[in-house]
Formats: C-alpha cells, structure tokens, sequence
C-alpha cells in the first residue's frame, strides 16, 4: 500500500503563515471598524473607540443618503462606471484579439504603443486632459454658453475607457495567447467568419479574463477621484468619492462622525460585494492571463 504523503511543518512555512495572518488582521480590522463606527451615536465616539455601540444606529446611513447627497452621487458613479466598463468591453476586447491572433503590417507598432501605455499614471495626465478638454469647449461656450466636454458624465467615463485600454488590452491579449488555434480552425472549417468565430466562439472561452479586468476596471472607476474632481466641476455632478470626500469635511466640522462613516461603508459595500461575487473568477483569470513567451 502506498502511503500518503504528509506535508512536513517547517519553520520558513510557520513564518509565512503567520505573516498571512497578521496581513489579513491588518486588512480586516479597520474594514469592521468602519462598519462598526457607521452604526454608532456621536456620544459614542466621545469614549474608547473599540466599545461595540449600545443600539444600531441605521438613522446614519438615511443621513448620509438624503442631507448629504450620497443618493444623487452614488447614481452618477453607477452612470459613469457602467458606461466607462461597456465601453472598454466593447473596444478592448476585439482590439486584443486581433493583436494577440493575427499578423498584419502595423501589428508590433500596436502592440509595442499599448505597452508604453503601462507606465502612464493617469494622475500625471490630468491637468492636460483638463486643458485639452477646457480648449474644446471654448468654442461651445462662445456659441451656445454651455460646456461640453466638460461637467459630463460620458466624457468621464470615456476618459476612463481610454486610460484602461493599455493594461486591459495587456491583460486580455495575454489570456487570447493561451488558447488554442484549433478552435478558429475548427469554426472556419464549419463555415463561421471571422466575427462570428470571435464573438461566438473566443469571447465566451476568455470569461475568466473578461470577469478579471471588469472587476479590476470597475474598483478604478468607482472609486476615481482626482480625474473625476477635475472634469466635473459642477456639484451636483459629483460622483461618490469626491461627494464623499465632501461630506467628511463638513461631518468634521460639524461633529456627525456617524454619518461620515455611513458614507464610507456606502462607498466600501459595492466594491466589497462585486469582489466576494467574483473572486473564484478573478484567480482564474489573473492566472491563465499572463503573456506567453
């Protein structure tokens, strides 16, 4: 009989072990501080901060909702964020399937021009996309008095969009590499076009991918906010972060810690939730998505 293996306790895997765990203390502890403190009266901050609060206290969150506007930002980031990932969805992925699948004259400039987009952070970029943009409406404005491409959420997310391709196209390109050419060659011998073999055959093989760079895409635009503060100056406007940043600084002034930490969890939860629905899909994805030799 062969006997089973056992896994032999080392001191280096202790000591991995333990550096885990205290990584997940640290990542963990303020996550439920926060939500605990969202539930707390202002009396409550006033004594030892890590006391569990005596009631729940939900009245903050319909605060942070309605008097703080949290409503009306949270519907501008669903907006922006649901237009910046279709977009990048609809661009990104036949962008890197013919990169990644076909040979063409201008394929290795393209390939080599999204690659140099990796080492462009967009925070270096805003104060040219601001004037870029302001520049452009200078002609609206003299015409109708109005702004275009500024103070508008489509603008917004499509300065998203543009900014995700280069690593978004890395990301699903290399995942592309990783398949097969049997499948093309299977459906071109069954009569299917190139389209047809691409949307019916390759994207629904690449979901793990698909699934990886939507979450990764949606934590970037959900919680942008030095491009969003620049290119949408109007109030009401705003998106979560930015009225979130808002709302801190008046909750400070005005000692409502409650409600500043209502806001916070508003702004955690759909980040949280979308990455507990999608984490099985994500490792799969970020491990079959690396750039083949």
């Amino acid at each position: 009989m062969n006997k089973k293996s056992k896994k032999t306790v080392t001191p280096a895997n202790v000591l991995v072990y333990i550096c885990l765990l205290l990584l997940a203390v640290i990542i963990i502890i303020p996550v439920v501080w926060v939500f605990v403190a969202s539930v707390k009266q202002n009396s409550e901050f006033y004594g030892n901060p890590w006391t569990l609060p005596e009631t729940l206290y939900i009245q903050n969150f319909a605060d942070a909702w309605q008097k703080a506007s949290m409503g009306s930002y949270m519907l501008n980031s669903v907006v922006v964020t649901a237009l910046g990932i279709a977009l990048l969805i609809i661009i990104a992925l036949p962008a890197a399937y013919v990169l990644s699948r076909f040979k063409f004259p201008t394929g290795k400039f393209w390939n080599i021009l999204f690659m140099a987009g990796l080492f462009i952070n967009v925070s270096y970029i805003v104060v040219p996309i601001f004037l870029m943009l302001n520049n452009w409406d200078r002609g609206i404005r003299e015409i109708t008095g109005n702004t275009f491409f500024l103070n508008n959420l489509f603008i917004l997310a499509l300065v998203y969009t543009s900014t995700s391709l280069p690593f978004t196209i890395y990301l699903l390109s290399g995942y592309f590499r990783t398949l097969a050419r049997d499948y093309e060659e299977a459906a071109y011998v069954d009569g299917a076009g190139y389209f047809t073999t691409m949307t019916k055959i390759m994207f629904p093989m690449a979901k793990p991918s698909i699934v990886t760079i939507i979450l990764f895409n949606f934590l970037a635009f959900w919680n942008g906010y030095i491009i969003s503060m620049t290119l949408l100056p109007k109030p009401e406007l705003k998106t979560l972060p930015v009225g979130l940043m808002n709302l801190m600084a008046a909750q400070k002034s005005a000692v409502e810690y409650g409600q500043m930490y209502a806001g916070l969890v508003i702004v955690m939860l759909p980040t949280l939730i979308l990455y507990i629905c999608v984490q099985k899909k994500l490792t799969q994805g970020m491990t079959l998505g690396g750039l083949k030799g």
